[in-house]
């Protein structure tokens, strides 16, 4: 039997910190048994104390797992207090609605603790609640929380309509984020979205400033389209564009 994303996190998190497994445990059972939540909250604001903020030490082989628990899921670079926060909303049982405890602790969170929250996205229940919260971090002018949703991160590729999807391609070009580590650029490339990357590109041109070889990805597919072909031909032969990114 496969393992579970909770089932990994809780692995990884004791094996890292053996000294702390008998809270860890202890805490985690009552959480998942109804434990009001206060003590969630409890839980939370003690996890740095009492693990550390050290990343994961996460092999391949974990790597492996963790994709297999949910593709396209990545936990590498997180860190074990913030893996330990994610798994506590995991696993705390409530009658209230996942998202509405979400906003509260979204509400209350340094940027540490708002990066670890949403970087737990994909193993969330019910994300098709969270469209809200998740735009709160998109519109985010603090890079690293815009780059928990953005980075490694599944939700965006399963959850997004193509018009927030161009919005955070468009926005990680504005604030400086490479576009590489986001999961599913290729295979959520579309016509609309490769005319507002050569528009952006044309206007970087315009003034001056370079563009990025990453943005080609999303264009390339489309590169013939009618709609932008000119301008890239036009591009190539001011010499703003080499062809041979297009290919």
């Amino acid at each position: 039997m496969s393992n579970t994303a909770e089932s990994l996190l809780r692995n990884w998190i004791v094996e890292q910190a053996p000294e702390q497994a008998t809270w860890v445990d202890g805490s985690l059972d009552a959480l998942a048994q109804g434990a009001p939540d206060r003590d969630l909250y409890i839980f939370l604001g003690y996890a740095p104390r009492k693990l550390g903020k050290a990343d994961l030490n996460l092999t391949d082989d974990d790597l492996a797992d963790a994709n297999a628990a949910k593709p396209g899921w990545s936990p590498k670079g997180w860190s074990i207090d913030g893996a330990a926060r994610v798994l506590a909303l995991l696993t705390a049982t409530s009658n209230r609605p996942f998202a509405e405890r979400f906003k509260d602790l979204r509400r209350t969170s340094d940027v540490s603790e708002m990066i670890a929250l949403y970087r737990g996205l994909p193993l969330y229940p019910d994300p098709e609640t969270m469209d809200f919260e998740v735009g709160e971090g998109l519109r985010s002018n603090i890079r690293a929380v815009f780059e928990a949703i953005a980075h490694h991160n599944p939700f965006p590729r399963d959850n997004f309509d193509e018009h927030r999807w161009n919005h955070m391609i468009l926005k990680a070009l504005f604030v400086g984020s490479t576009l590489a580590p986001i999961v599913g650029l290729r295979d959520r490339a579309n016509p609309e979205l490769a005319r507002i990357l050569v528009d952006y590109a044309q206007e970087r041109w315009a003034a001056g400033r370079p563009v990025t070889d990453e943005l080609w990805i999303s264009v390339r597919p489309f590169k013939d389209d009618p709609a932008i072909a000119d301008q890239l031909s036009e591009a190539v032969g001011k010499g703003y564009l080499n062809k041979e990114v297009l290919l």
